[in-house]
């Protein structure tokens, strides 16, 4: 993976974080189509490192937001910002798992079976689609979806499940009204991020070859800078556009894909 191809894989992941159409699935058909051939478990890292710095575009983004939970939390008083933080940990409980119990299977996941990733997108469309029906309401999130919300999360650690799309259907499917899903949504992935980054830190994980330094910078940058200029309009067209639109994206992206793996097979 040369600079170029790091530089553009960063910017994809920046325009699509914040968008229901799988960064992750995006991430896998845009290594397959630059030839990638890195193996399994640096095409692992190269994803996270991505997501990491969409991550930290988040923070940035809702850094108002991010503070009044950081106070709520250690306050311990029963207050809106302490109940929204709970709410948030109760949601990481299932990736947590997925994460401690079957990192070695996820990571088999992403070595560019487009297919695979095809098939993802088609039902990340469904779910789209499914979740557009459902009648707009001005319900809150309450502790019970926090927990489903979370396993909708969890699945989507798969690459071609939109981690956002599936959250955000999940929870206009319980009810919730779209906008307060949006906003739980791309907050409540920012602490399993950083918790990954820093447990591979710690554990030693975060190990490459020297060569590797250049294009994961330069995509780490790519996808920071693209994630802060995407996140302040891409939200607002989340919440205000009709689920359809991405639902059929992810329809067509999926079926190119699959025949695309189908015939390079």
């Amino acid at each position: 993976m040369d600079l170029l191809d790091a530089i553009l894989l960063g910017i994809i992941q920046g325009l699509t974080e914040f968008l229901p159409v799988s960064s992750s699935g995006h991430l896998e058909l845009g290594k397959a189509l630059l030839g990638d051939d890195s193996l399994p478990q640096e095409s692992l890292l190269f994803t996270v490192v991505l997501h990491f710095a969409t991550a930290l575009s988040t923070l940035v983004v809702y850094r108002k937001d991010v503070a009044d939970i950081l106070r709520g939390l250690f306050r311990f008083k029963n207050n809106e910002e302490f109940r929204f933080s709970l709410k948030i940990v109760l949601s990481m409980i299932p990736a947590v798992l997925v994460g401690l119990f079957f990192e070695a299977e996820l990571e088999q996941f992403f070595s560019g079976d487009i297919a695979f990733v095809g098939g993802m997108l088609l039902l990340t469309g469904v779910l789209l689609f499914l979740a557009d029906k459902a009648r707009n309401t001005t319900r809150n999130v309450g502790y019970g979806h926090s927990i489903i919300i979370g396993i909708s999360q969890a699945i989507a650690m798969l690459p071609g499940i939109s981690r956002s799309g599936a959250t955000i259907a999940t929870s206009v499917l319980l009810g919730i009204d779209k906008s307060k899903a949006a906003r739980f949504s791309f907050l409540m992935v920012v602490p399993l991020i950083l918790g990954k980054i820093a447990r591979d830190i710690l554990g030693g994980e975060l190990v490459l070859e020297e060569a590797l330094y250049g294009p994961m910078a330069a995509g780490f940058i790519a996808a920071f800078v693209a994630g802060l200029l995407a996140c302040t309009w891409m939200i607002r067209l989340v919440r205000n556009s009709r689920l359809t639109v991405f639902a059929v994206y992810c329809l067509v992206v999926g079926l190119l894909a699959i025949a695309a793996g189908v015939w390079w097979l």
